[in-house]
Order: C-alpha cells, then sequence, then structure tokens
C-alpha cells in the first residue's frame, strides 16, 4: 500500500520565496470524512484524482492517478464541493529534502504552510529558518478539512 509520510509547519516570513518557482494549484473534494477523501486537482496543466485514507500518526495510505486536463476540470466544476482549494506550490530543495511551501489564495488566503514527505515517521531532518510552529496533528491545517472550513473563517 502506498503511504505519505508528512510533517507540516505554519512558515514564517518570505525567506523561502527566493529559492524556487511556484505552480498553480486548484483541488476539490468529491468525498471527504474522518476515514478517507477523494480529491481532484489540477496543477498547472495536469489533472490528478488522489485517494487518501484516515491519517495515523503523520502517515496515511495515498494513491494518486493522472487524470485529462479536460476531465479533472470538469469534475471540479461539476462534481466537488465548495469551495475549492486554490493555492501557489512552491517545491523547495533544502539540505537534500524536497519542501512544498502552499500559499494560499480564495477562502484560505494569509495562510502559508510547508510540507515535508518522509521515509520514516522518526527520520531526522533539518528545519529551514523559515520554519515556525509544526501543525502535523492539527486537523484544521488538512486541504480536505479547509475545503469546509476555510482559513478566513477561523
Amino acid at each position: 500500500m502506498p503511504t505519505e509520510i508528512e510533517r507540516k509547519f505554519l512558515v514564517n516570513g518570505d525567506a523561502w520565496r527566493s529559492l524556487g518557482s511556484g505552480v498553480v494549484y486548484r483541488q476539490g473534494y468529491l468525498a471527504s470524512d474522518s476515514r478517507r477523501s477523494v480529491r481532484v486537482r489540477v496543477a498547472g496543466d495536469r489533472g490528478f484524482l488522489t485517494i487518501k485514507g484516515a491519517t495515523v500518526g503523520i502517515a496515511r495510505a495515498e494513491y494518486e492517478y493522472a487524470i485529462p486536463l479536460s476531465d479533472a476540470e470538469e469534475l471540479l466544476e461539476t462534481l466537488c464541493d465548495r469551495p475549492l482549494i486554490e493555492k501557489t506550490r512552491y517545491s523547495l530543495t533544502v539540505e537534500g529534502l524536497v519542501w512544498e511551501v502552499d500559499e494560499f489564495m480564495g477562502d484560505n488566503q494569509g495562510l502559508i504552510v510547508a510540507e515535508v514527505e518522509l521515509e520514516s515517521a522518526d527520520q531526522r531532518m533539518p528545519l529551514p529558518d523559515w520554519i515556525g510552529q509544526e501543525v502535523s496533528h492539527d486537523p484544521r491545517y488538512f486541504n480536505s478539512n479547509l475545503a469546509k472550513h476555510p482559513f478566513r473563517q477561523w
């Protein structure tokens, strides 16, 4: 079973901005509850369907499939719950680890979160200076929950 092991942090300041360029993402949820989520995503000019299991600690099952861009756009417009998640994702390599910094727009504007995928839950990792509070265990920061309870409403 493919497993995603991920830690998530708030971002401090703007020092990270000079480390990479961003891609615009739009994503929506076809289904989402405490046991699973089914997400449609457009990342730049590519479409994806992703199924994720329940989070246990910082790990969860994840299955992701490329789908035609036109299908992804149609699913976002016709079947996904509102609001959609809109963000620019920056992929930054720091000391051998790939950090994904998401700068949210729309109903989640003002939120900037950094995620790093790990090989194991106990993997040691250096934290860049721009990393703030860890929010890995705070479900409010799951994208599926941001779609239901946007950051601007907190």
